[in-house]
């Protein structure tokens, strides 16, 4: 225990200096709800679980390297078998001998150029504090009425999966809304692959559904909800017939949430090391340069940020799409313009 103890402590003392918002964010989740919020359980839980060391230029899963460039420094996150089977066609794209390895190849490059052909192979990707500065961690738009209301007894359907989304469900769990946690039949959530009490502890008393999201089940189940919490493209659920705009304008005072890496406009795909990397939540080493922060930061700062705006939205009434950006939250944590050099 007394390990486990100085590790977390070890670890909140290298986020510390960029908690500020989040901490105003948590602390008015608690005012509005009365959920009190444990920031280094909901940080470093996994962490602290999987014994994960303190990262450097490798993330503490050991997935996400920070990479040198030719003009500065870029993320690029191996978190699939799916992308580590692209690396030769990046290494291609990069212009690089087959046998070259990415180091080396990235020195080449500039940041952007890597970042982008990396994206280009739906590979996560990112230059250092490259986004997420120029826009709020999260943008509300109003496409149905307002009906204030508490979350006791409302019916929340996440249909996210990982770590943001589902630490915002498992918050307005706490707070008293009734989550039902939906998973394809052809894509169960990716966090059950990892430490089995980290994903015990984020859907605790959560109903389970395993749906086919190509019938009628999956749009009866949203029907029937006054929050979704999502984190998918928008084309991918509007190809099954759900639409966001539609859901809030069918009944008074719902919010759905939509949770991407940079923003809905925006087809990236971001995991949570490089989504901090682009944001500019990282640290620096004793030469300067760039180092991880945490585990995985950009996502539990993110579900922070979506569970606090799904109050506000509620209390004021909803009818609210929430965008929430995971390298705009990380940017708000960083205090970082430009890249590091």
């Amino acid at each position: 225990m007394r390990k486990n103890a100085t590790l977390e402590a070890c670890w909140m003392e290298t986020v510390a200096p960029h908690l500020g918002p989040l901490a105003r964010v948590t602390d008015d989740f608690t005012a509005l709800t009365g959920v009190p919020v444990d920031l280094p359980s909901a940080l470093f839980l996994r962490a602290r679980l999987a014994g994960f060391r303190l990262p450097g230029r490798t993330s503490a899963g050991g997935s996400c390297r920070l990479l040198a460039t030719a003009d500065g420094w870029a993320a690029v996150n191996l978190a699939r078998p799916d992308d580590t089977a692209a690396l030769p066609a990046l290494l291609a794209l990069l212009g690089a001998n087959p046998d070259a390895d990415l180091p080396a190849a990235a020195r080449s490059v500039t940041s952007a150029q890597l970042a982008a052909q990396a994206q280009l192979l739906g590979i996560p990707a990112a230059a250092h504090a490259s986004t997420g500065a120029d826009r709020t961690p999260v943008r509300a738009t109003r496409h149905g009425s307002r009906r204030p209301r508490a979350l006791t007894g409302l019916r929340v359907v996440d249909l996210s999966a990982l770590w943001a989304g589902p630490l915002c469900a498992s918050l307005l769990g706490r707070a008293g809304a009734l989550v039902v946690k939906v998973e394809s039949t052809t894509r169960p959530d990716g966090a059950r692959s990892g430490h089995p009490e980290f994903y015990r502890r984020l859907h605790e008393g959560h109903e389970s559904r395993v749906l086919d999201f190509t019938t009628p089940a999956l749009a009866r189940l949203i029907a029937e909800a006054d929050v979704v919490i999502e984190a998918s493209r928008p084309r991918a659920l509007r190809r099954l017939g759900i639409h966001a705009e539609r859901f809030l304008a069918a009944r008074p005072g719902r919010v759905w949430v939509s949770i991407t890496g940079y923003g809905r406009d925006d087809d990236r795909v971001a995991f949570g090391d490089d989504a901090a990397v682009a944001g500019g939540l990282t640290g620096r080493d004793t030469d300067g340069r760039p180092v991880f922060l945490g585990d995985a930061l950009a996502d539990p700062v993110t579900g922070l940020f979506a569970a606090h705006a799904t109050t506000r939205s509620l209390t004021a009434g909803g009818g609210e799409l929430l965008c929430v950006s995971m390298t705009a939250c990380a940017a708000a944590l960083a205090g970082v313009r430009g890249r590091v050099r």
